[in-house]
């Protein structure tokens, strides 16, 4: 029996089985243990993989047979919960997030914990204490990050459906990078309780799944208020349908032409992402020229914001909240002993974080920064006021070389430059395939960004632009 590859597939594997729906869950979750251990080798995606539970498997419900890949930073009771940090090393979830709850109620399976960047700071899965993550479409080249565990497995075949966060793009970015697709609904719409927070007014719990239909088959049973986070909102969650019609008539697709010339887009992107556009013409949509004020200044005010947060944030990660004890001595021996335990790219947000706090530059760069977060969000809400959709790439380039980019941090940085939008202004975003590049080989991701609360929209729109993509490293899992 073949692991299967979407969501869809597994639902139908399920419904299938001669011997009831129960025991479909059962040979879909025994399949997928028995493949796990030795697929993943060569690929670093997971960092625990769970031994099948009878009481796991047994389950049934509107996701009954769907194997679930969970990042590291997001709770399930009794497993490590360390957020791929040496600083957490040994602690273990009391129990469930919120979001993992709801997805187990449904019948969905935890089969383990997905690798990614320490706290999430990081874009290539390079910067964790468990080691860098494979992209399978190229065992030399970056998966994305910081989810980019999730996005490995789901290219690879291994797991139908992973959850990751989405600070900045740390969904959306790996999807593009592997072929998948990555989405975060709006602000609010997810819980966050049972997640290791990064930044809290940016970070988001996002799905990465094989096409459209995957993420939009699971994500409702995850929606809703949650007591154990105030900012999640009772808004009705969409229904969703499939398109029944290629058909674009009518709608307004909103193109910043203006950032797209000065955001360093790659030719081979800037190939496909125009050709995408002309496809988008053809089936009748309207292509309306934007310039958003704020939009250029967004990764700026980002890494300002994000880090600011951050070094709140990991403040509790000092040997007597969280932590390792380390150091004798004064409290000061304490602290430094114990934080020498994050790695080398928290520190560096952290001490960025630190300093934008700082008296005396506060107003100079966390006041601003907040300032272009508010104009960001006020002109993204005047363009969606008359357009469907914001769309972009993804990513200014395809995946690039391990490694590549460890000693740029800022280059890092600044391929971030069309993510970060969408959650500055908390809006949902999802990005979904457009093709493979023909001079890398590698996948390109195409990005739309919808309205507040209309997910429904934005992800009719997501599943009629998406170009299905098959990762090649695939058959050789099911041979």
């Amino acid at each position: 029996m073949a692991i299967p590859r979407t969501v869809s597939a597994a639902l139908e594997a399920v419904a299938a089985h001669p011997a009831g729906p129960a025991r479909g869950v059962a040979a879909v979750v025994a399949e997928t243990a028995n493949r796990l251990t030795l697929a993943d080798q060569a690929l670093g995606s997971f960092t625990e993989i769970f031994a099948p539970s009878p009481t796991a498997a047994a389950a049934v419900g509107p996701l009954s047979g769907v194997c679930v890949q969970v990042k590291a930073n997001i709770a399930v009771a009794g497993a490590p919960h360390n957020a791929a940090s040496a600083i957490l090393e040994g602690f273990q979830a009391p129990r469930d997030a919120t979001v993992v709850a709801r997805l187990k109620a449904a019948g969905a399976v935890v089969v383990g914990l997905g690798n990614m960047d320490e706290f999430g700071m990081g874009s290539s899965t390079e910067r964790s204490a468990h080691g860098r993550t494979h992209n399978p479409w190229g065992l030399e080249k970056s998966p994305g990050g910081s989810s980019g565990g999730g996005a490995a497995a789901v290219a690879a075949g291994l797991v139908p459906l992973a959850l990751g966060t989405d600070t900045g793009g740390s969904v959306r970015q790996p999807a593009a990078f592997c072929g998948v697709v990555g989405f975060k609904p709006t602000y609010g719409r997810l819980s966050r309780a049972g997640v290791v927070a990064y930044a809290s007014s940016l970070d988001q719990v996002g799905l990465i799944a094989a096409d459209v239909d995957g993420v939009a088959r699971v994500w409702t049973h995850l929606a809703g208020a949650d007591v154990a986070d105030s900012t999640t909102v009772t808004n009705p969650v969409p229904a969703w349908t499939p398109p029944s019609t290629s058909s674009l008539a009518g709608r307004r697709f909103a193109v910043p032409r203006a950032l797209l010339a000065a955001g360093g887009l790659a030719d081979d992107v800037a190939a496909s992402f125009a050709s995408r556009l002309e496809t988008l013409e053809a089936l009748g949509a309207t292509l309306v020229d934007v310039d958003i004020p704020g939009l250029r200044e967004a990764v700026s005010a980002y890494y300002v914001i994000a880090t600011a947060e951050a070094s709140s944030n990991l403040s509790r990660y000092d040997g007597v909240r969280y932590g390792p004890r380390a150091g004798e001595g004064s409290l000061a021996d304490l602290y430094a002993g114990t934080r020498r335990h994050f790695g080398e790219e928290v520190r560096r947000r952290l001490l960025l974080g630190t300093f934008v706090l700082s008296h005396g530059y506060y107003d100079a760069y966390l006041k601003a920064a907040q300032l272009v977060r508010r104009r960001l969000a006020n002109g993204l809400a005047d363009v969606l006021a008359d357009c469907d959709v914001l769309v972009m790439p993804t990513t200014p380039t395809t995946a690039f070389d391990l490694g590549e980019k460890l000693e740029d941090p800022l280059a890092m940085y600044l391929a971030d430059v069309f993510t970060v939008v969408a959650n500055l202004a908390g809006l949902p975003a999802i990005s979904v395939p457009s093709g493979v590049s023909s001079t890398s080989g590698m996948p390109v991701g195409f990005q739309l960004v919808g309205r507040a609360w209309d997910e429904g929209t934005l992800l009719h729109l997501a599943a009629i632009a998406a170009v299905p993509l098959t990762c090649p490293w695939l058959p050789t899992l099911a041979a």
